[in-house]
This record gives C-alpha cells, sequence and structure tokens, in this order.
C-alpha cells in the first residue's frame, strides 16, 4: 500500500485544517506556550509502527524518539554521538516526562538482522547497532517476535544504566513500560511485572 505523492499533500492540507488553522489551532499554542508531553516513547523506524496514529495522539502528545529495533543503549558519557541518549535526557531531565513507554513490534527487521547477521546487504552501521541487544542466549532458530520481546527487557536493563533514569524511577517519578504491538491484529501488549510476561493493553 504505497503513499503517492499527490496523496500526501492531502493529508499536509488536512492536517493544516485540524490542527493548525482557526481561533483554536493546536499548533498556535504549542508556539506559544511550548511543549509539556508526559510521555516518552521510544519506538522502532518501521513504517508500519507510528506510535502517534497507533495512539491517535494529537501534536505535543507525545515525546517519540525511533531508531532501528528500538533499542536503548548503556549510558556511555564519552566524546561519541549518542542520539537516542540525548534524546531519553531532553525528554527525562528536561521536559520531566512521567512515563516512558519501550515499544517493540513484531516482524522488526532490526531483530532479524540480528539474528542472521549474515544476510544483510548493507552492513555499515546496523549490525554495530543491534548487537547491543545481547543473543549469547538466543537459540539457533530463535522466533523474532519473541526475542524483540527480549530485547525489550534488555533496553530497560540499559535504561537503568543512566543515573537520572534510575533515580527517578527509584524515587516514583518515572514508570518505565515494556509494549509489543503486533502489527498484523494491530494490538499492543504490554509486559506484567506480577505474571512475568506480555498481556493485552486494556
Amino acid at each position: 500500500m504505497g503513499l503517492s505523492f499527490t496523496k500526501m499533500l492531502q493529508g499536509y492540507s488536512a492536517f493544516r485544517k485540524k490542527y493548525a488553522l482557526g481561533d483554536n489551532s493546536i499548533m498556535q499554542y504549542l508556539s506559544n506556550y511550548g511543549q509539556q508531553p508526559e510521555i516518552m516513547v521510544v519506538s522502532c523506524c518501521d513504517s508500519r509502527v507510528d506510535p502517534a496514529l497507533i495512539l491517535q495522539c494529537d501534536p505535543g502528545d507525545l515525546f517519540v524518539v525511533r531508531n532501528v529495533a528500538n533499542i536503548i543503549p548503556p549510558y556511555e558519557k564519552d566524546d561519541a554521538h549518542h542520539g537516542t541518549s540525548a534524546a531519553l535526557e531532553f525528554g527525562v531531565c528536561g521536559l520531566g516526562v512521567k512515563d516512558l513507554i519501550l515499544l517493540g513490534h513484531s516482524q522488526c527487521g532490526g531483530i532479524q538482522a540480528l539474528l542472521n547477521k549474515n544476510d544483510a546487504n548493507h552492513n555499515d552501521f546496523i549490525s554495530n547497532w543491534v548487537s547491543l541487544v545481547d543473543t549469547r542466549h538466543a537459540h539457533t532458530h530463535a522466533d523474532p517476535d519473541e526475542y524483540a520481546k527480549l530485547a525489550l527487557n534488555k533496553s530497560l536493563q540499559n535504561c537503568l544504566t543512566f543515573p537520572w533514569i534510575k533515580e527517578k524511577v527509584m524515587a516514583h517519578k518515572l514508570t518505565i513500560h515494556l509494549w509489543f504491538f503486533d502489527v498484523e491484529t494491530g494490538q499492543i501488549f504490554t509486559y506484567s511485572d506480577t505474571e512475568k510476561n506480555y498481556q493485552p493493553l486494556a
């Protein structure tokens, strides 16, 4: 299901009518008062997994960072470039978000690349990035969707290596959620600490 350039421009026109024109313009309000989102989402770049669309949010509702396989890297304060870490710092420390959602999904190409390292056609950056997820305990024929859920747990562990994230979590000022989106059904599953498994989001 492709998107023609004409259809995209029609979508832009609809956006302007809904959010940017008239006396009650949301964009005008956000321009005047700035953004104050209480929720941050770390999701995959996959074109089928758009957090704002899935959750039907308006501009200003979510602070979103997207990367391949929705991975949280460990805290590393050095001279390298850390885009996801910078976004986390801005969202958690700058905006003071109260909820951090790590949103994984089924059929993830990044997880496929992780489990099939030798199959990548072009690989300047991808293998090194997805190697942040530990595959030492994965079975040879690991189910990619189940492994994507394991990767979410690894990202949660990495989150807690950031001192200012761990501090806010311990002070109950920040809650981290692990969500898994099934592309085929359009359903979100959330990890239950008590049940130790993923259950449909209410």
